[in-house]
């Protein structure tokens, strides 16, 4: 008993000092969502199904009370936009699902647009394709 009133505390002080996580723990999976592609990739391979990802509407979704934190996801990530990030959510009073819609910028719009154009244009040519050949072959037949 004696000895413990000269020896250091063994507890930390936490709320004063902050928490210095060892080196083997998990944390949560967090996500920069202006780098994810929607591939899809993480929701494939994620072992208990917590993440989904709507490829046309580019959010992302994590159901963190599904999530065992193996972090399998951050490791198939061709853009390695997720990351496994050290210490633990806040508890909530209620079951809630993380999700983060992707922001497109400037030239993000104006590549969509580009590529719309494309389309249209594409498919213009195949109908005007179409209907000079349905010409032809009544031409033909007459």
């Amino acid at each position: 008993m004696l000895r413990q009133l000269f020896e250091k505390p063994v507890t930390k002080n936490y709320p004063a000092e902050p928490i210095n996580y060892p080196e083997g723990s998990r944390g949560h999976i967090d996500i920069d969502i202006q780098q994810c592609i929607s591939c899809g990739a993480c929701m494939i391979n994620c072992p208990p199904g917590a993440i989904t990802v709507d490829r046309k509407n580019k959010t992302w979704t994590i159901n963190r009370f599904d999530c065992v934190q193996c972090g399998y996801c951050t490791r198939v990530c061709p853009k390695k936009c997720l990351y496994l990030n050290p210490g633990y959510q806040t508890p909530g009073p209620e079951k809630v699902t993380y999700s983060q819609t992707h922001i497109m910028t400037e030239a993000e719009k104006q590549k969509e647009a580009e590529l719309a154009a494309k389309r249209a244009a594409a498919i213009k040519a195949a109908q005007a394709k179409k209907a000079a050949a349905a010409a032809a072959a009544e031409k033909k037949e007459s």
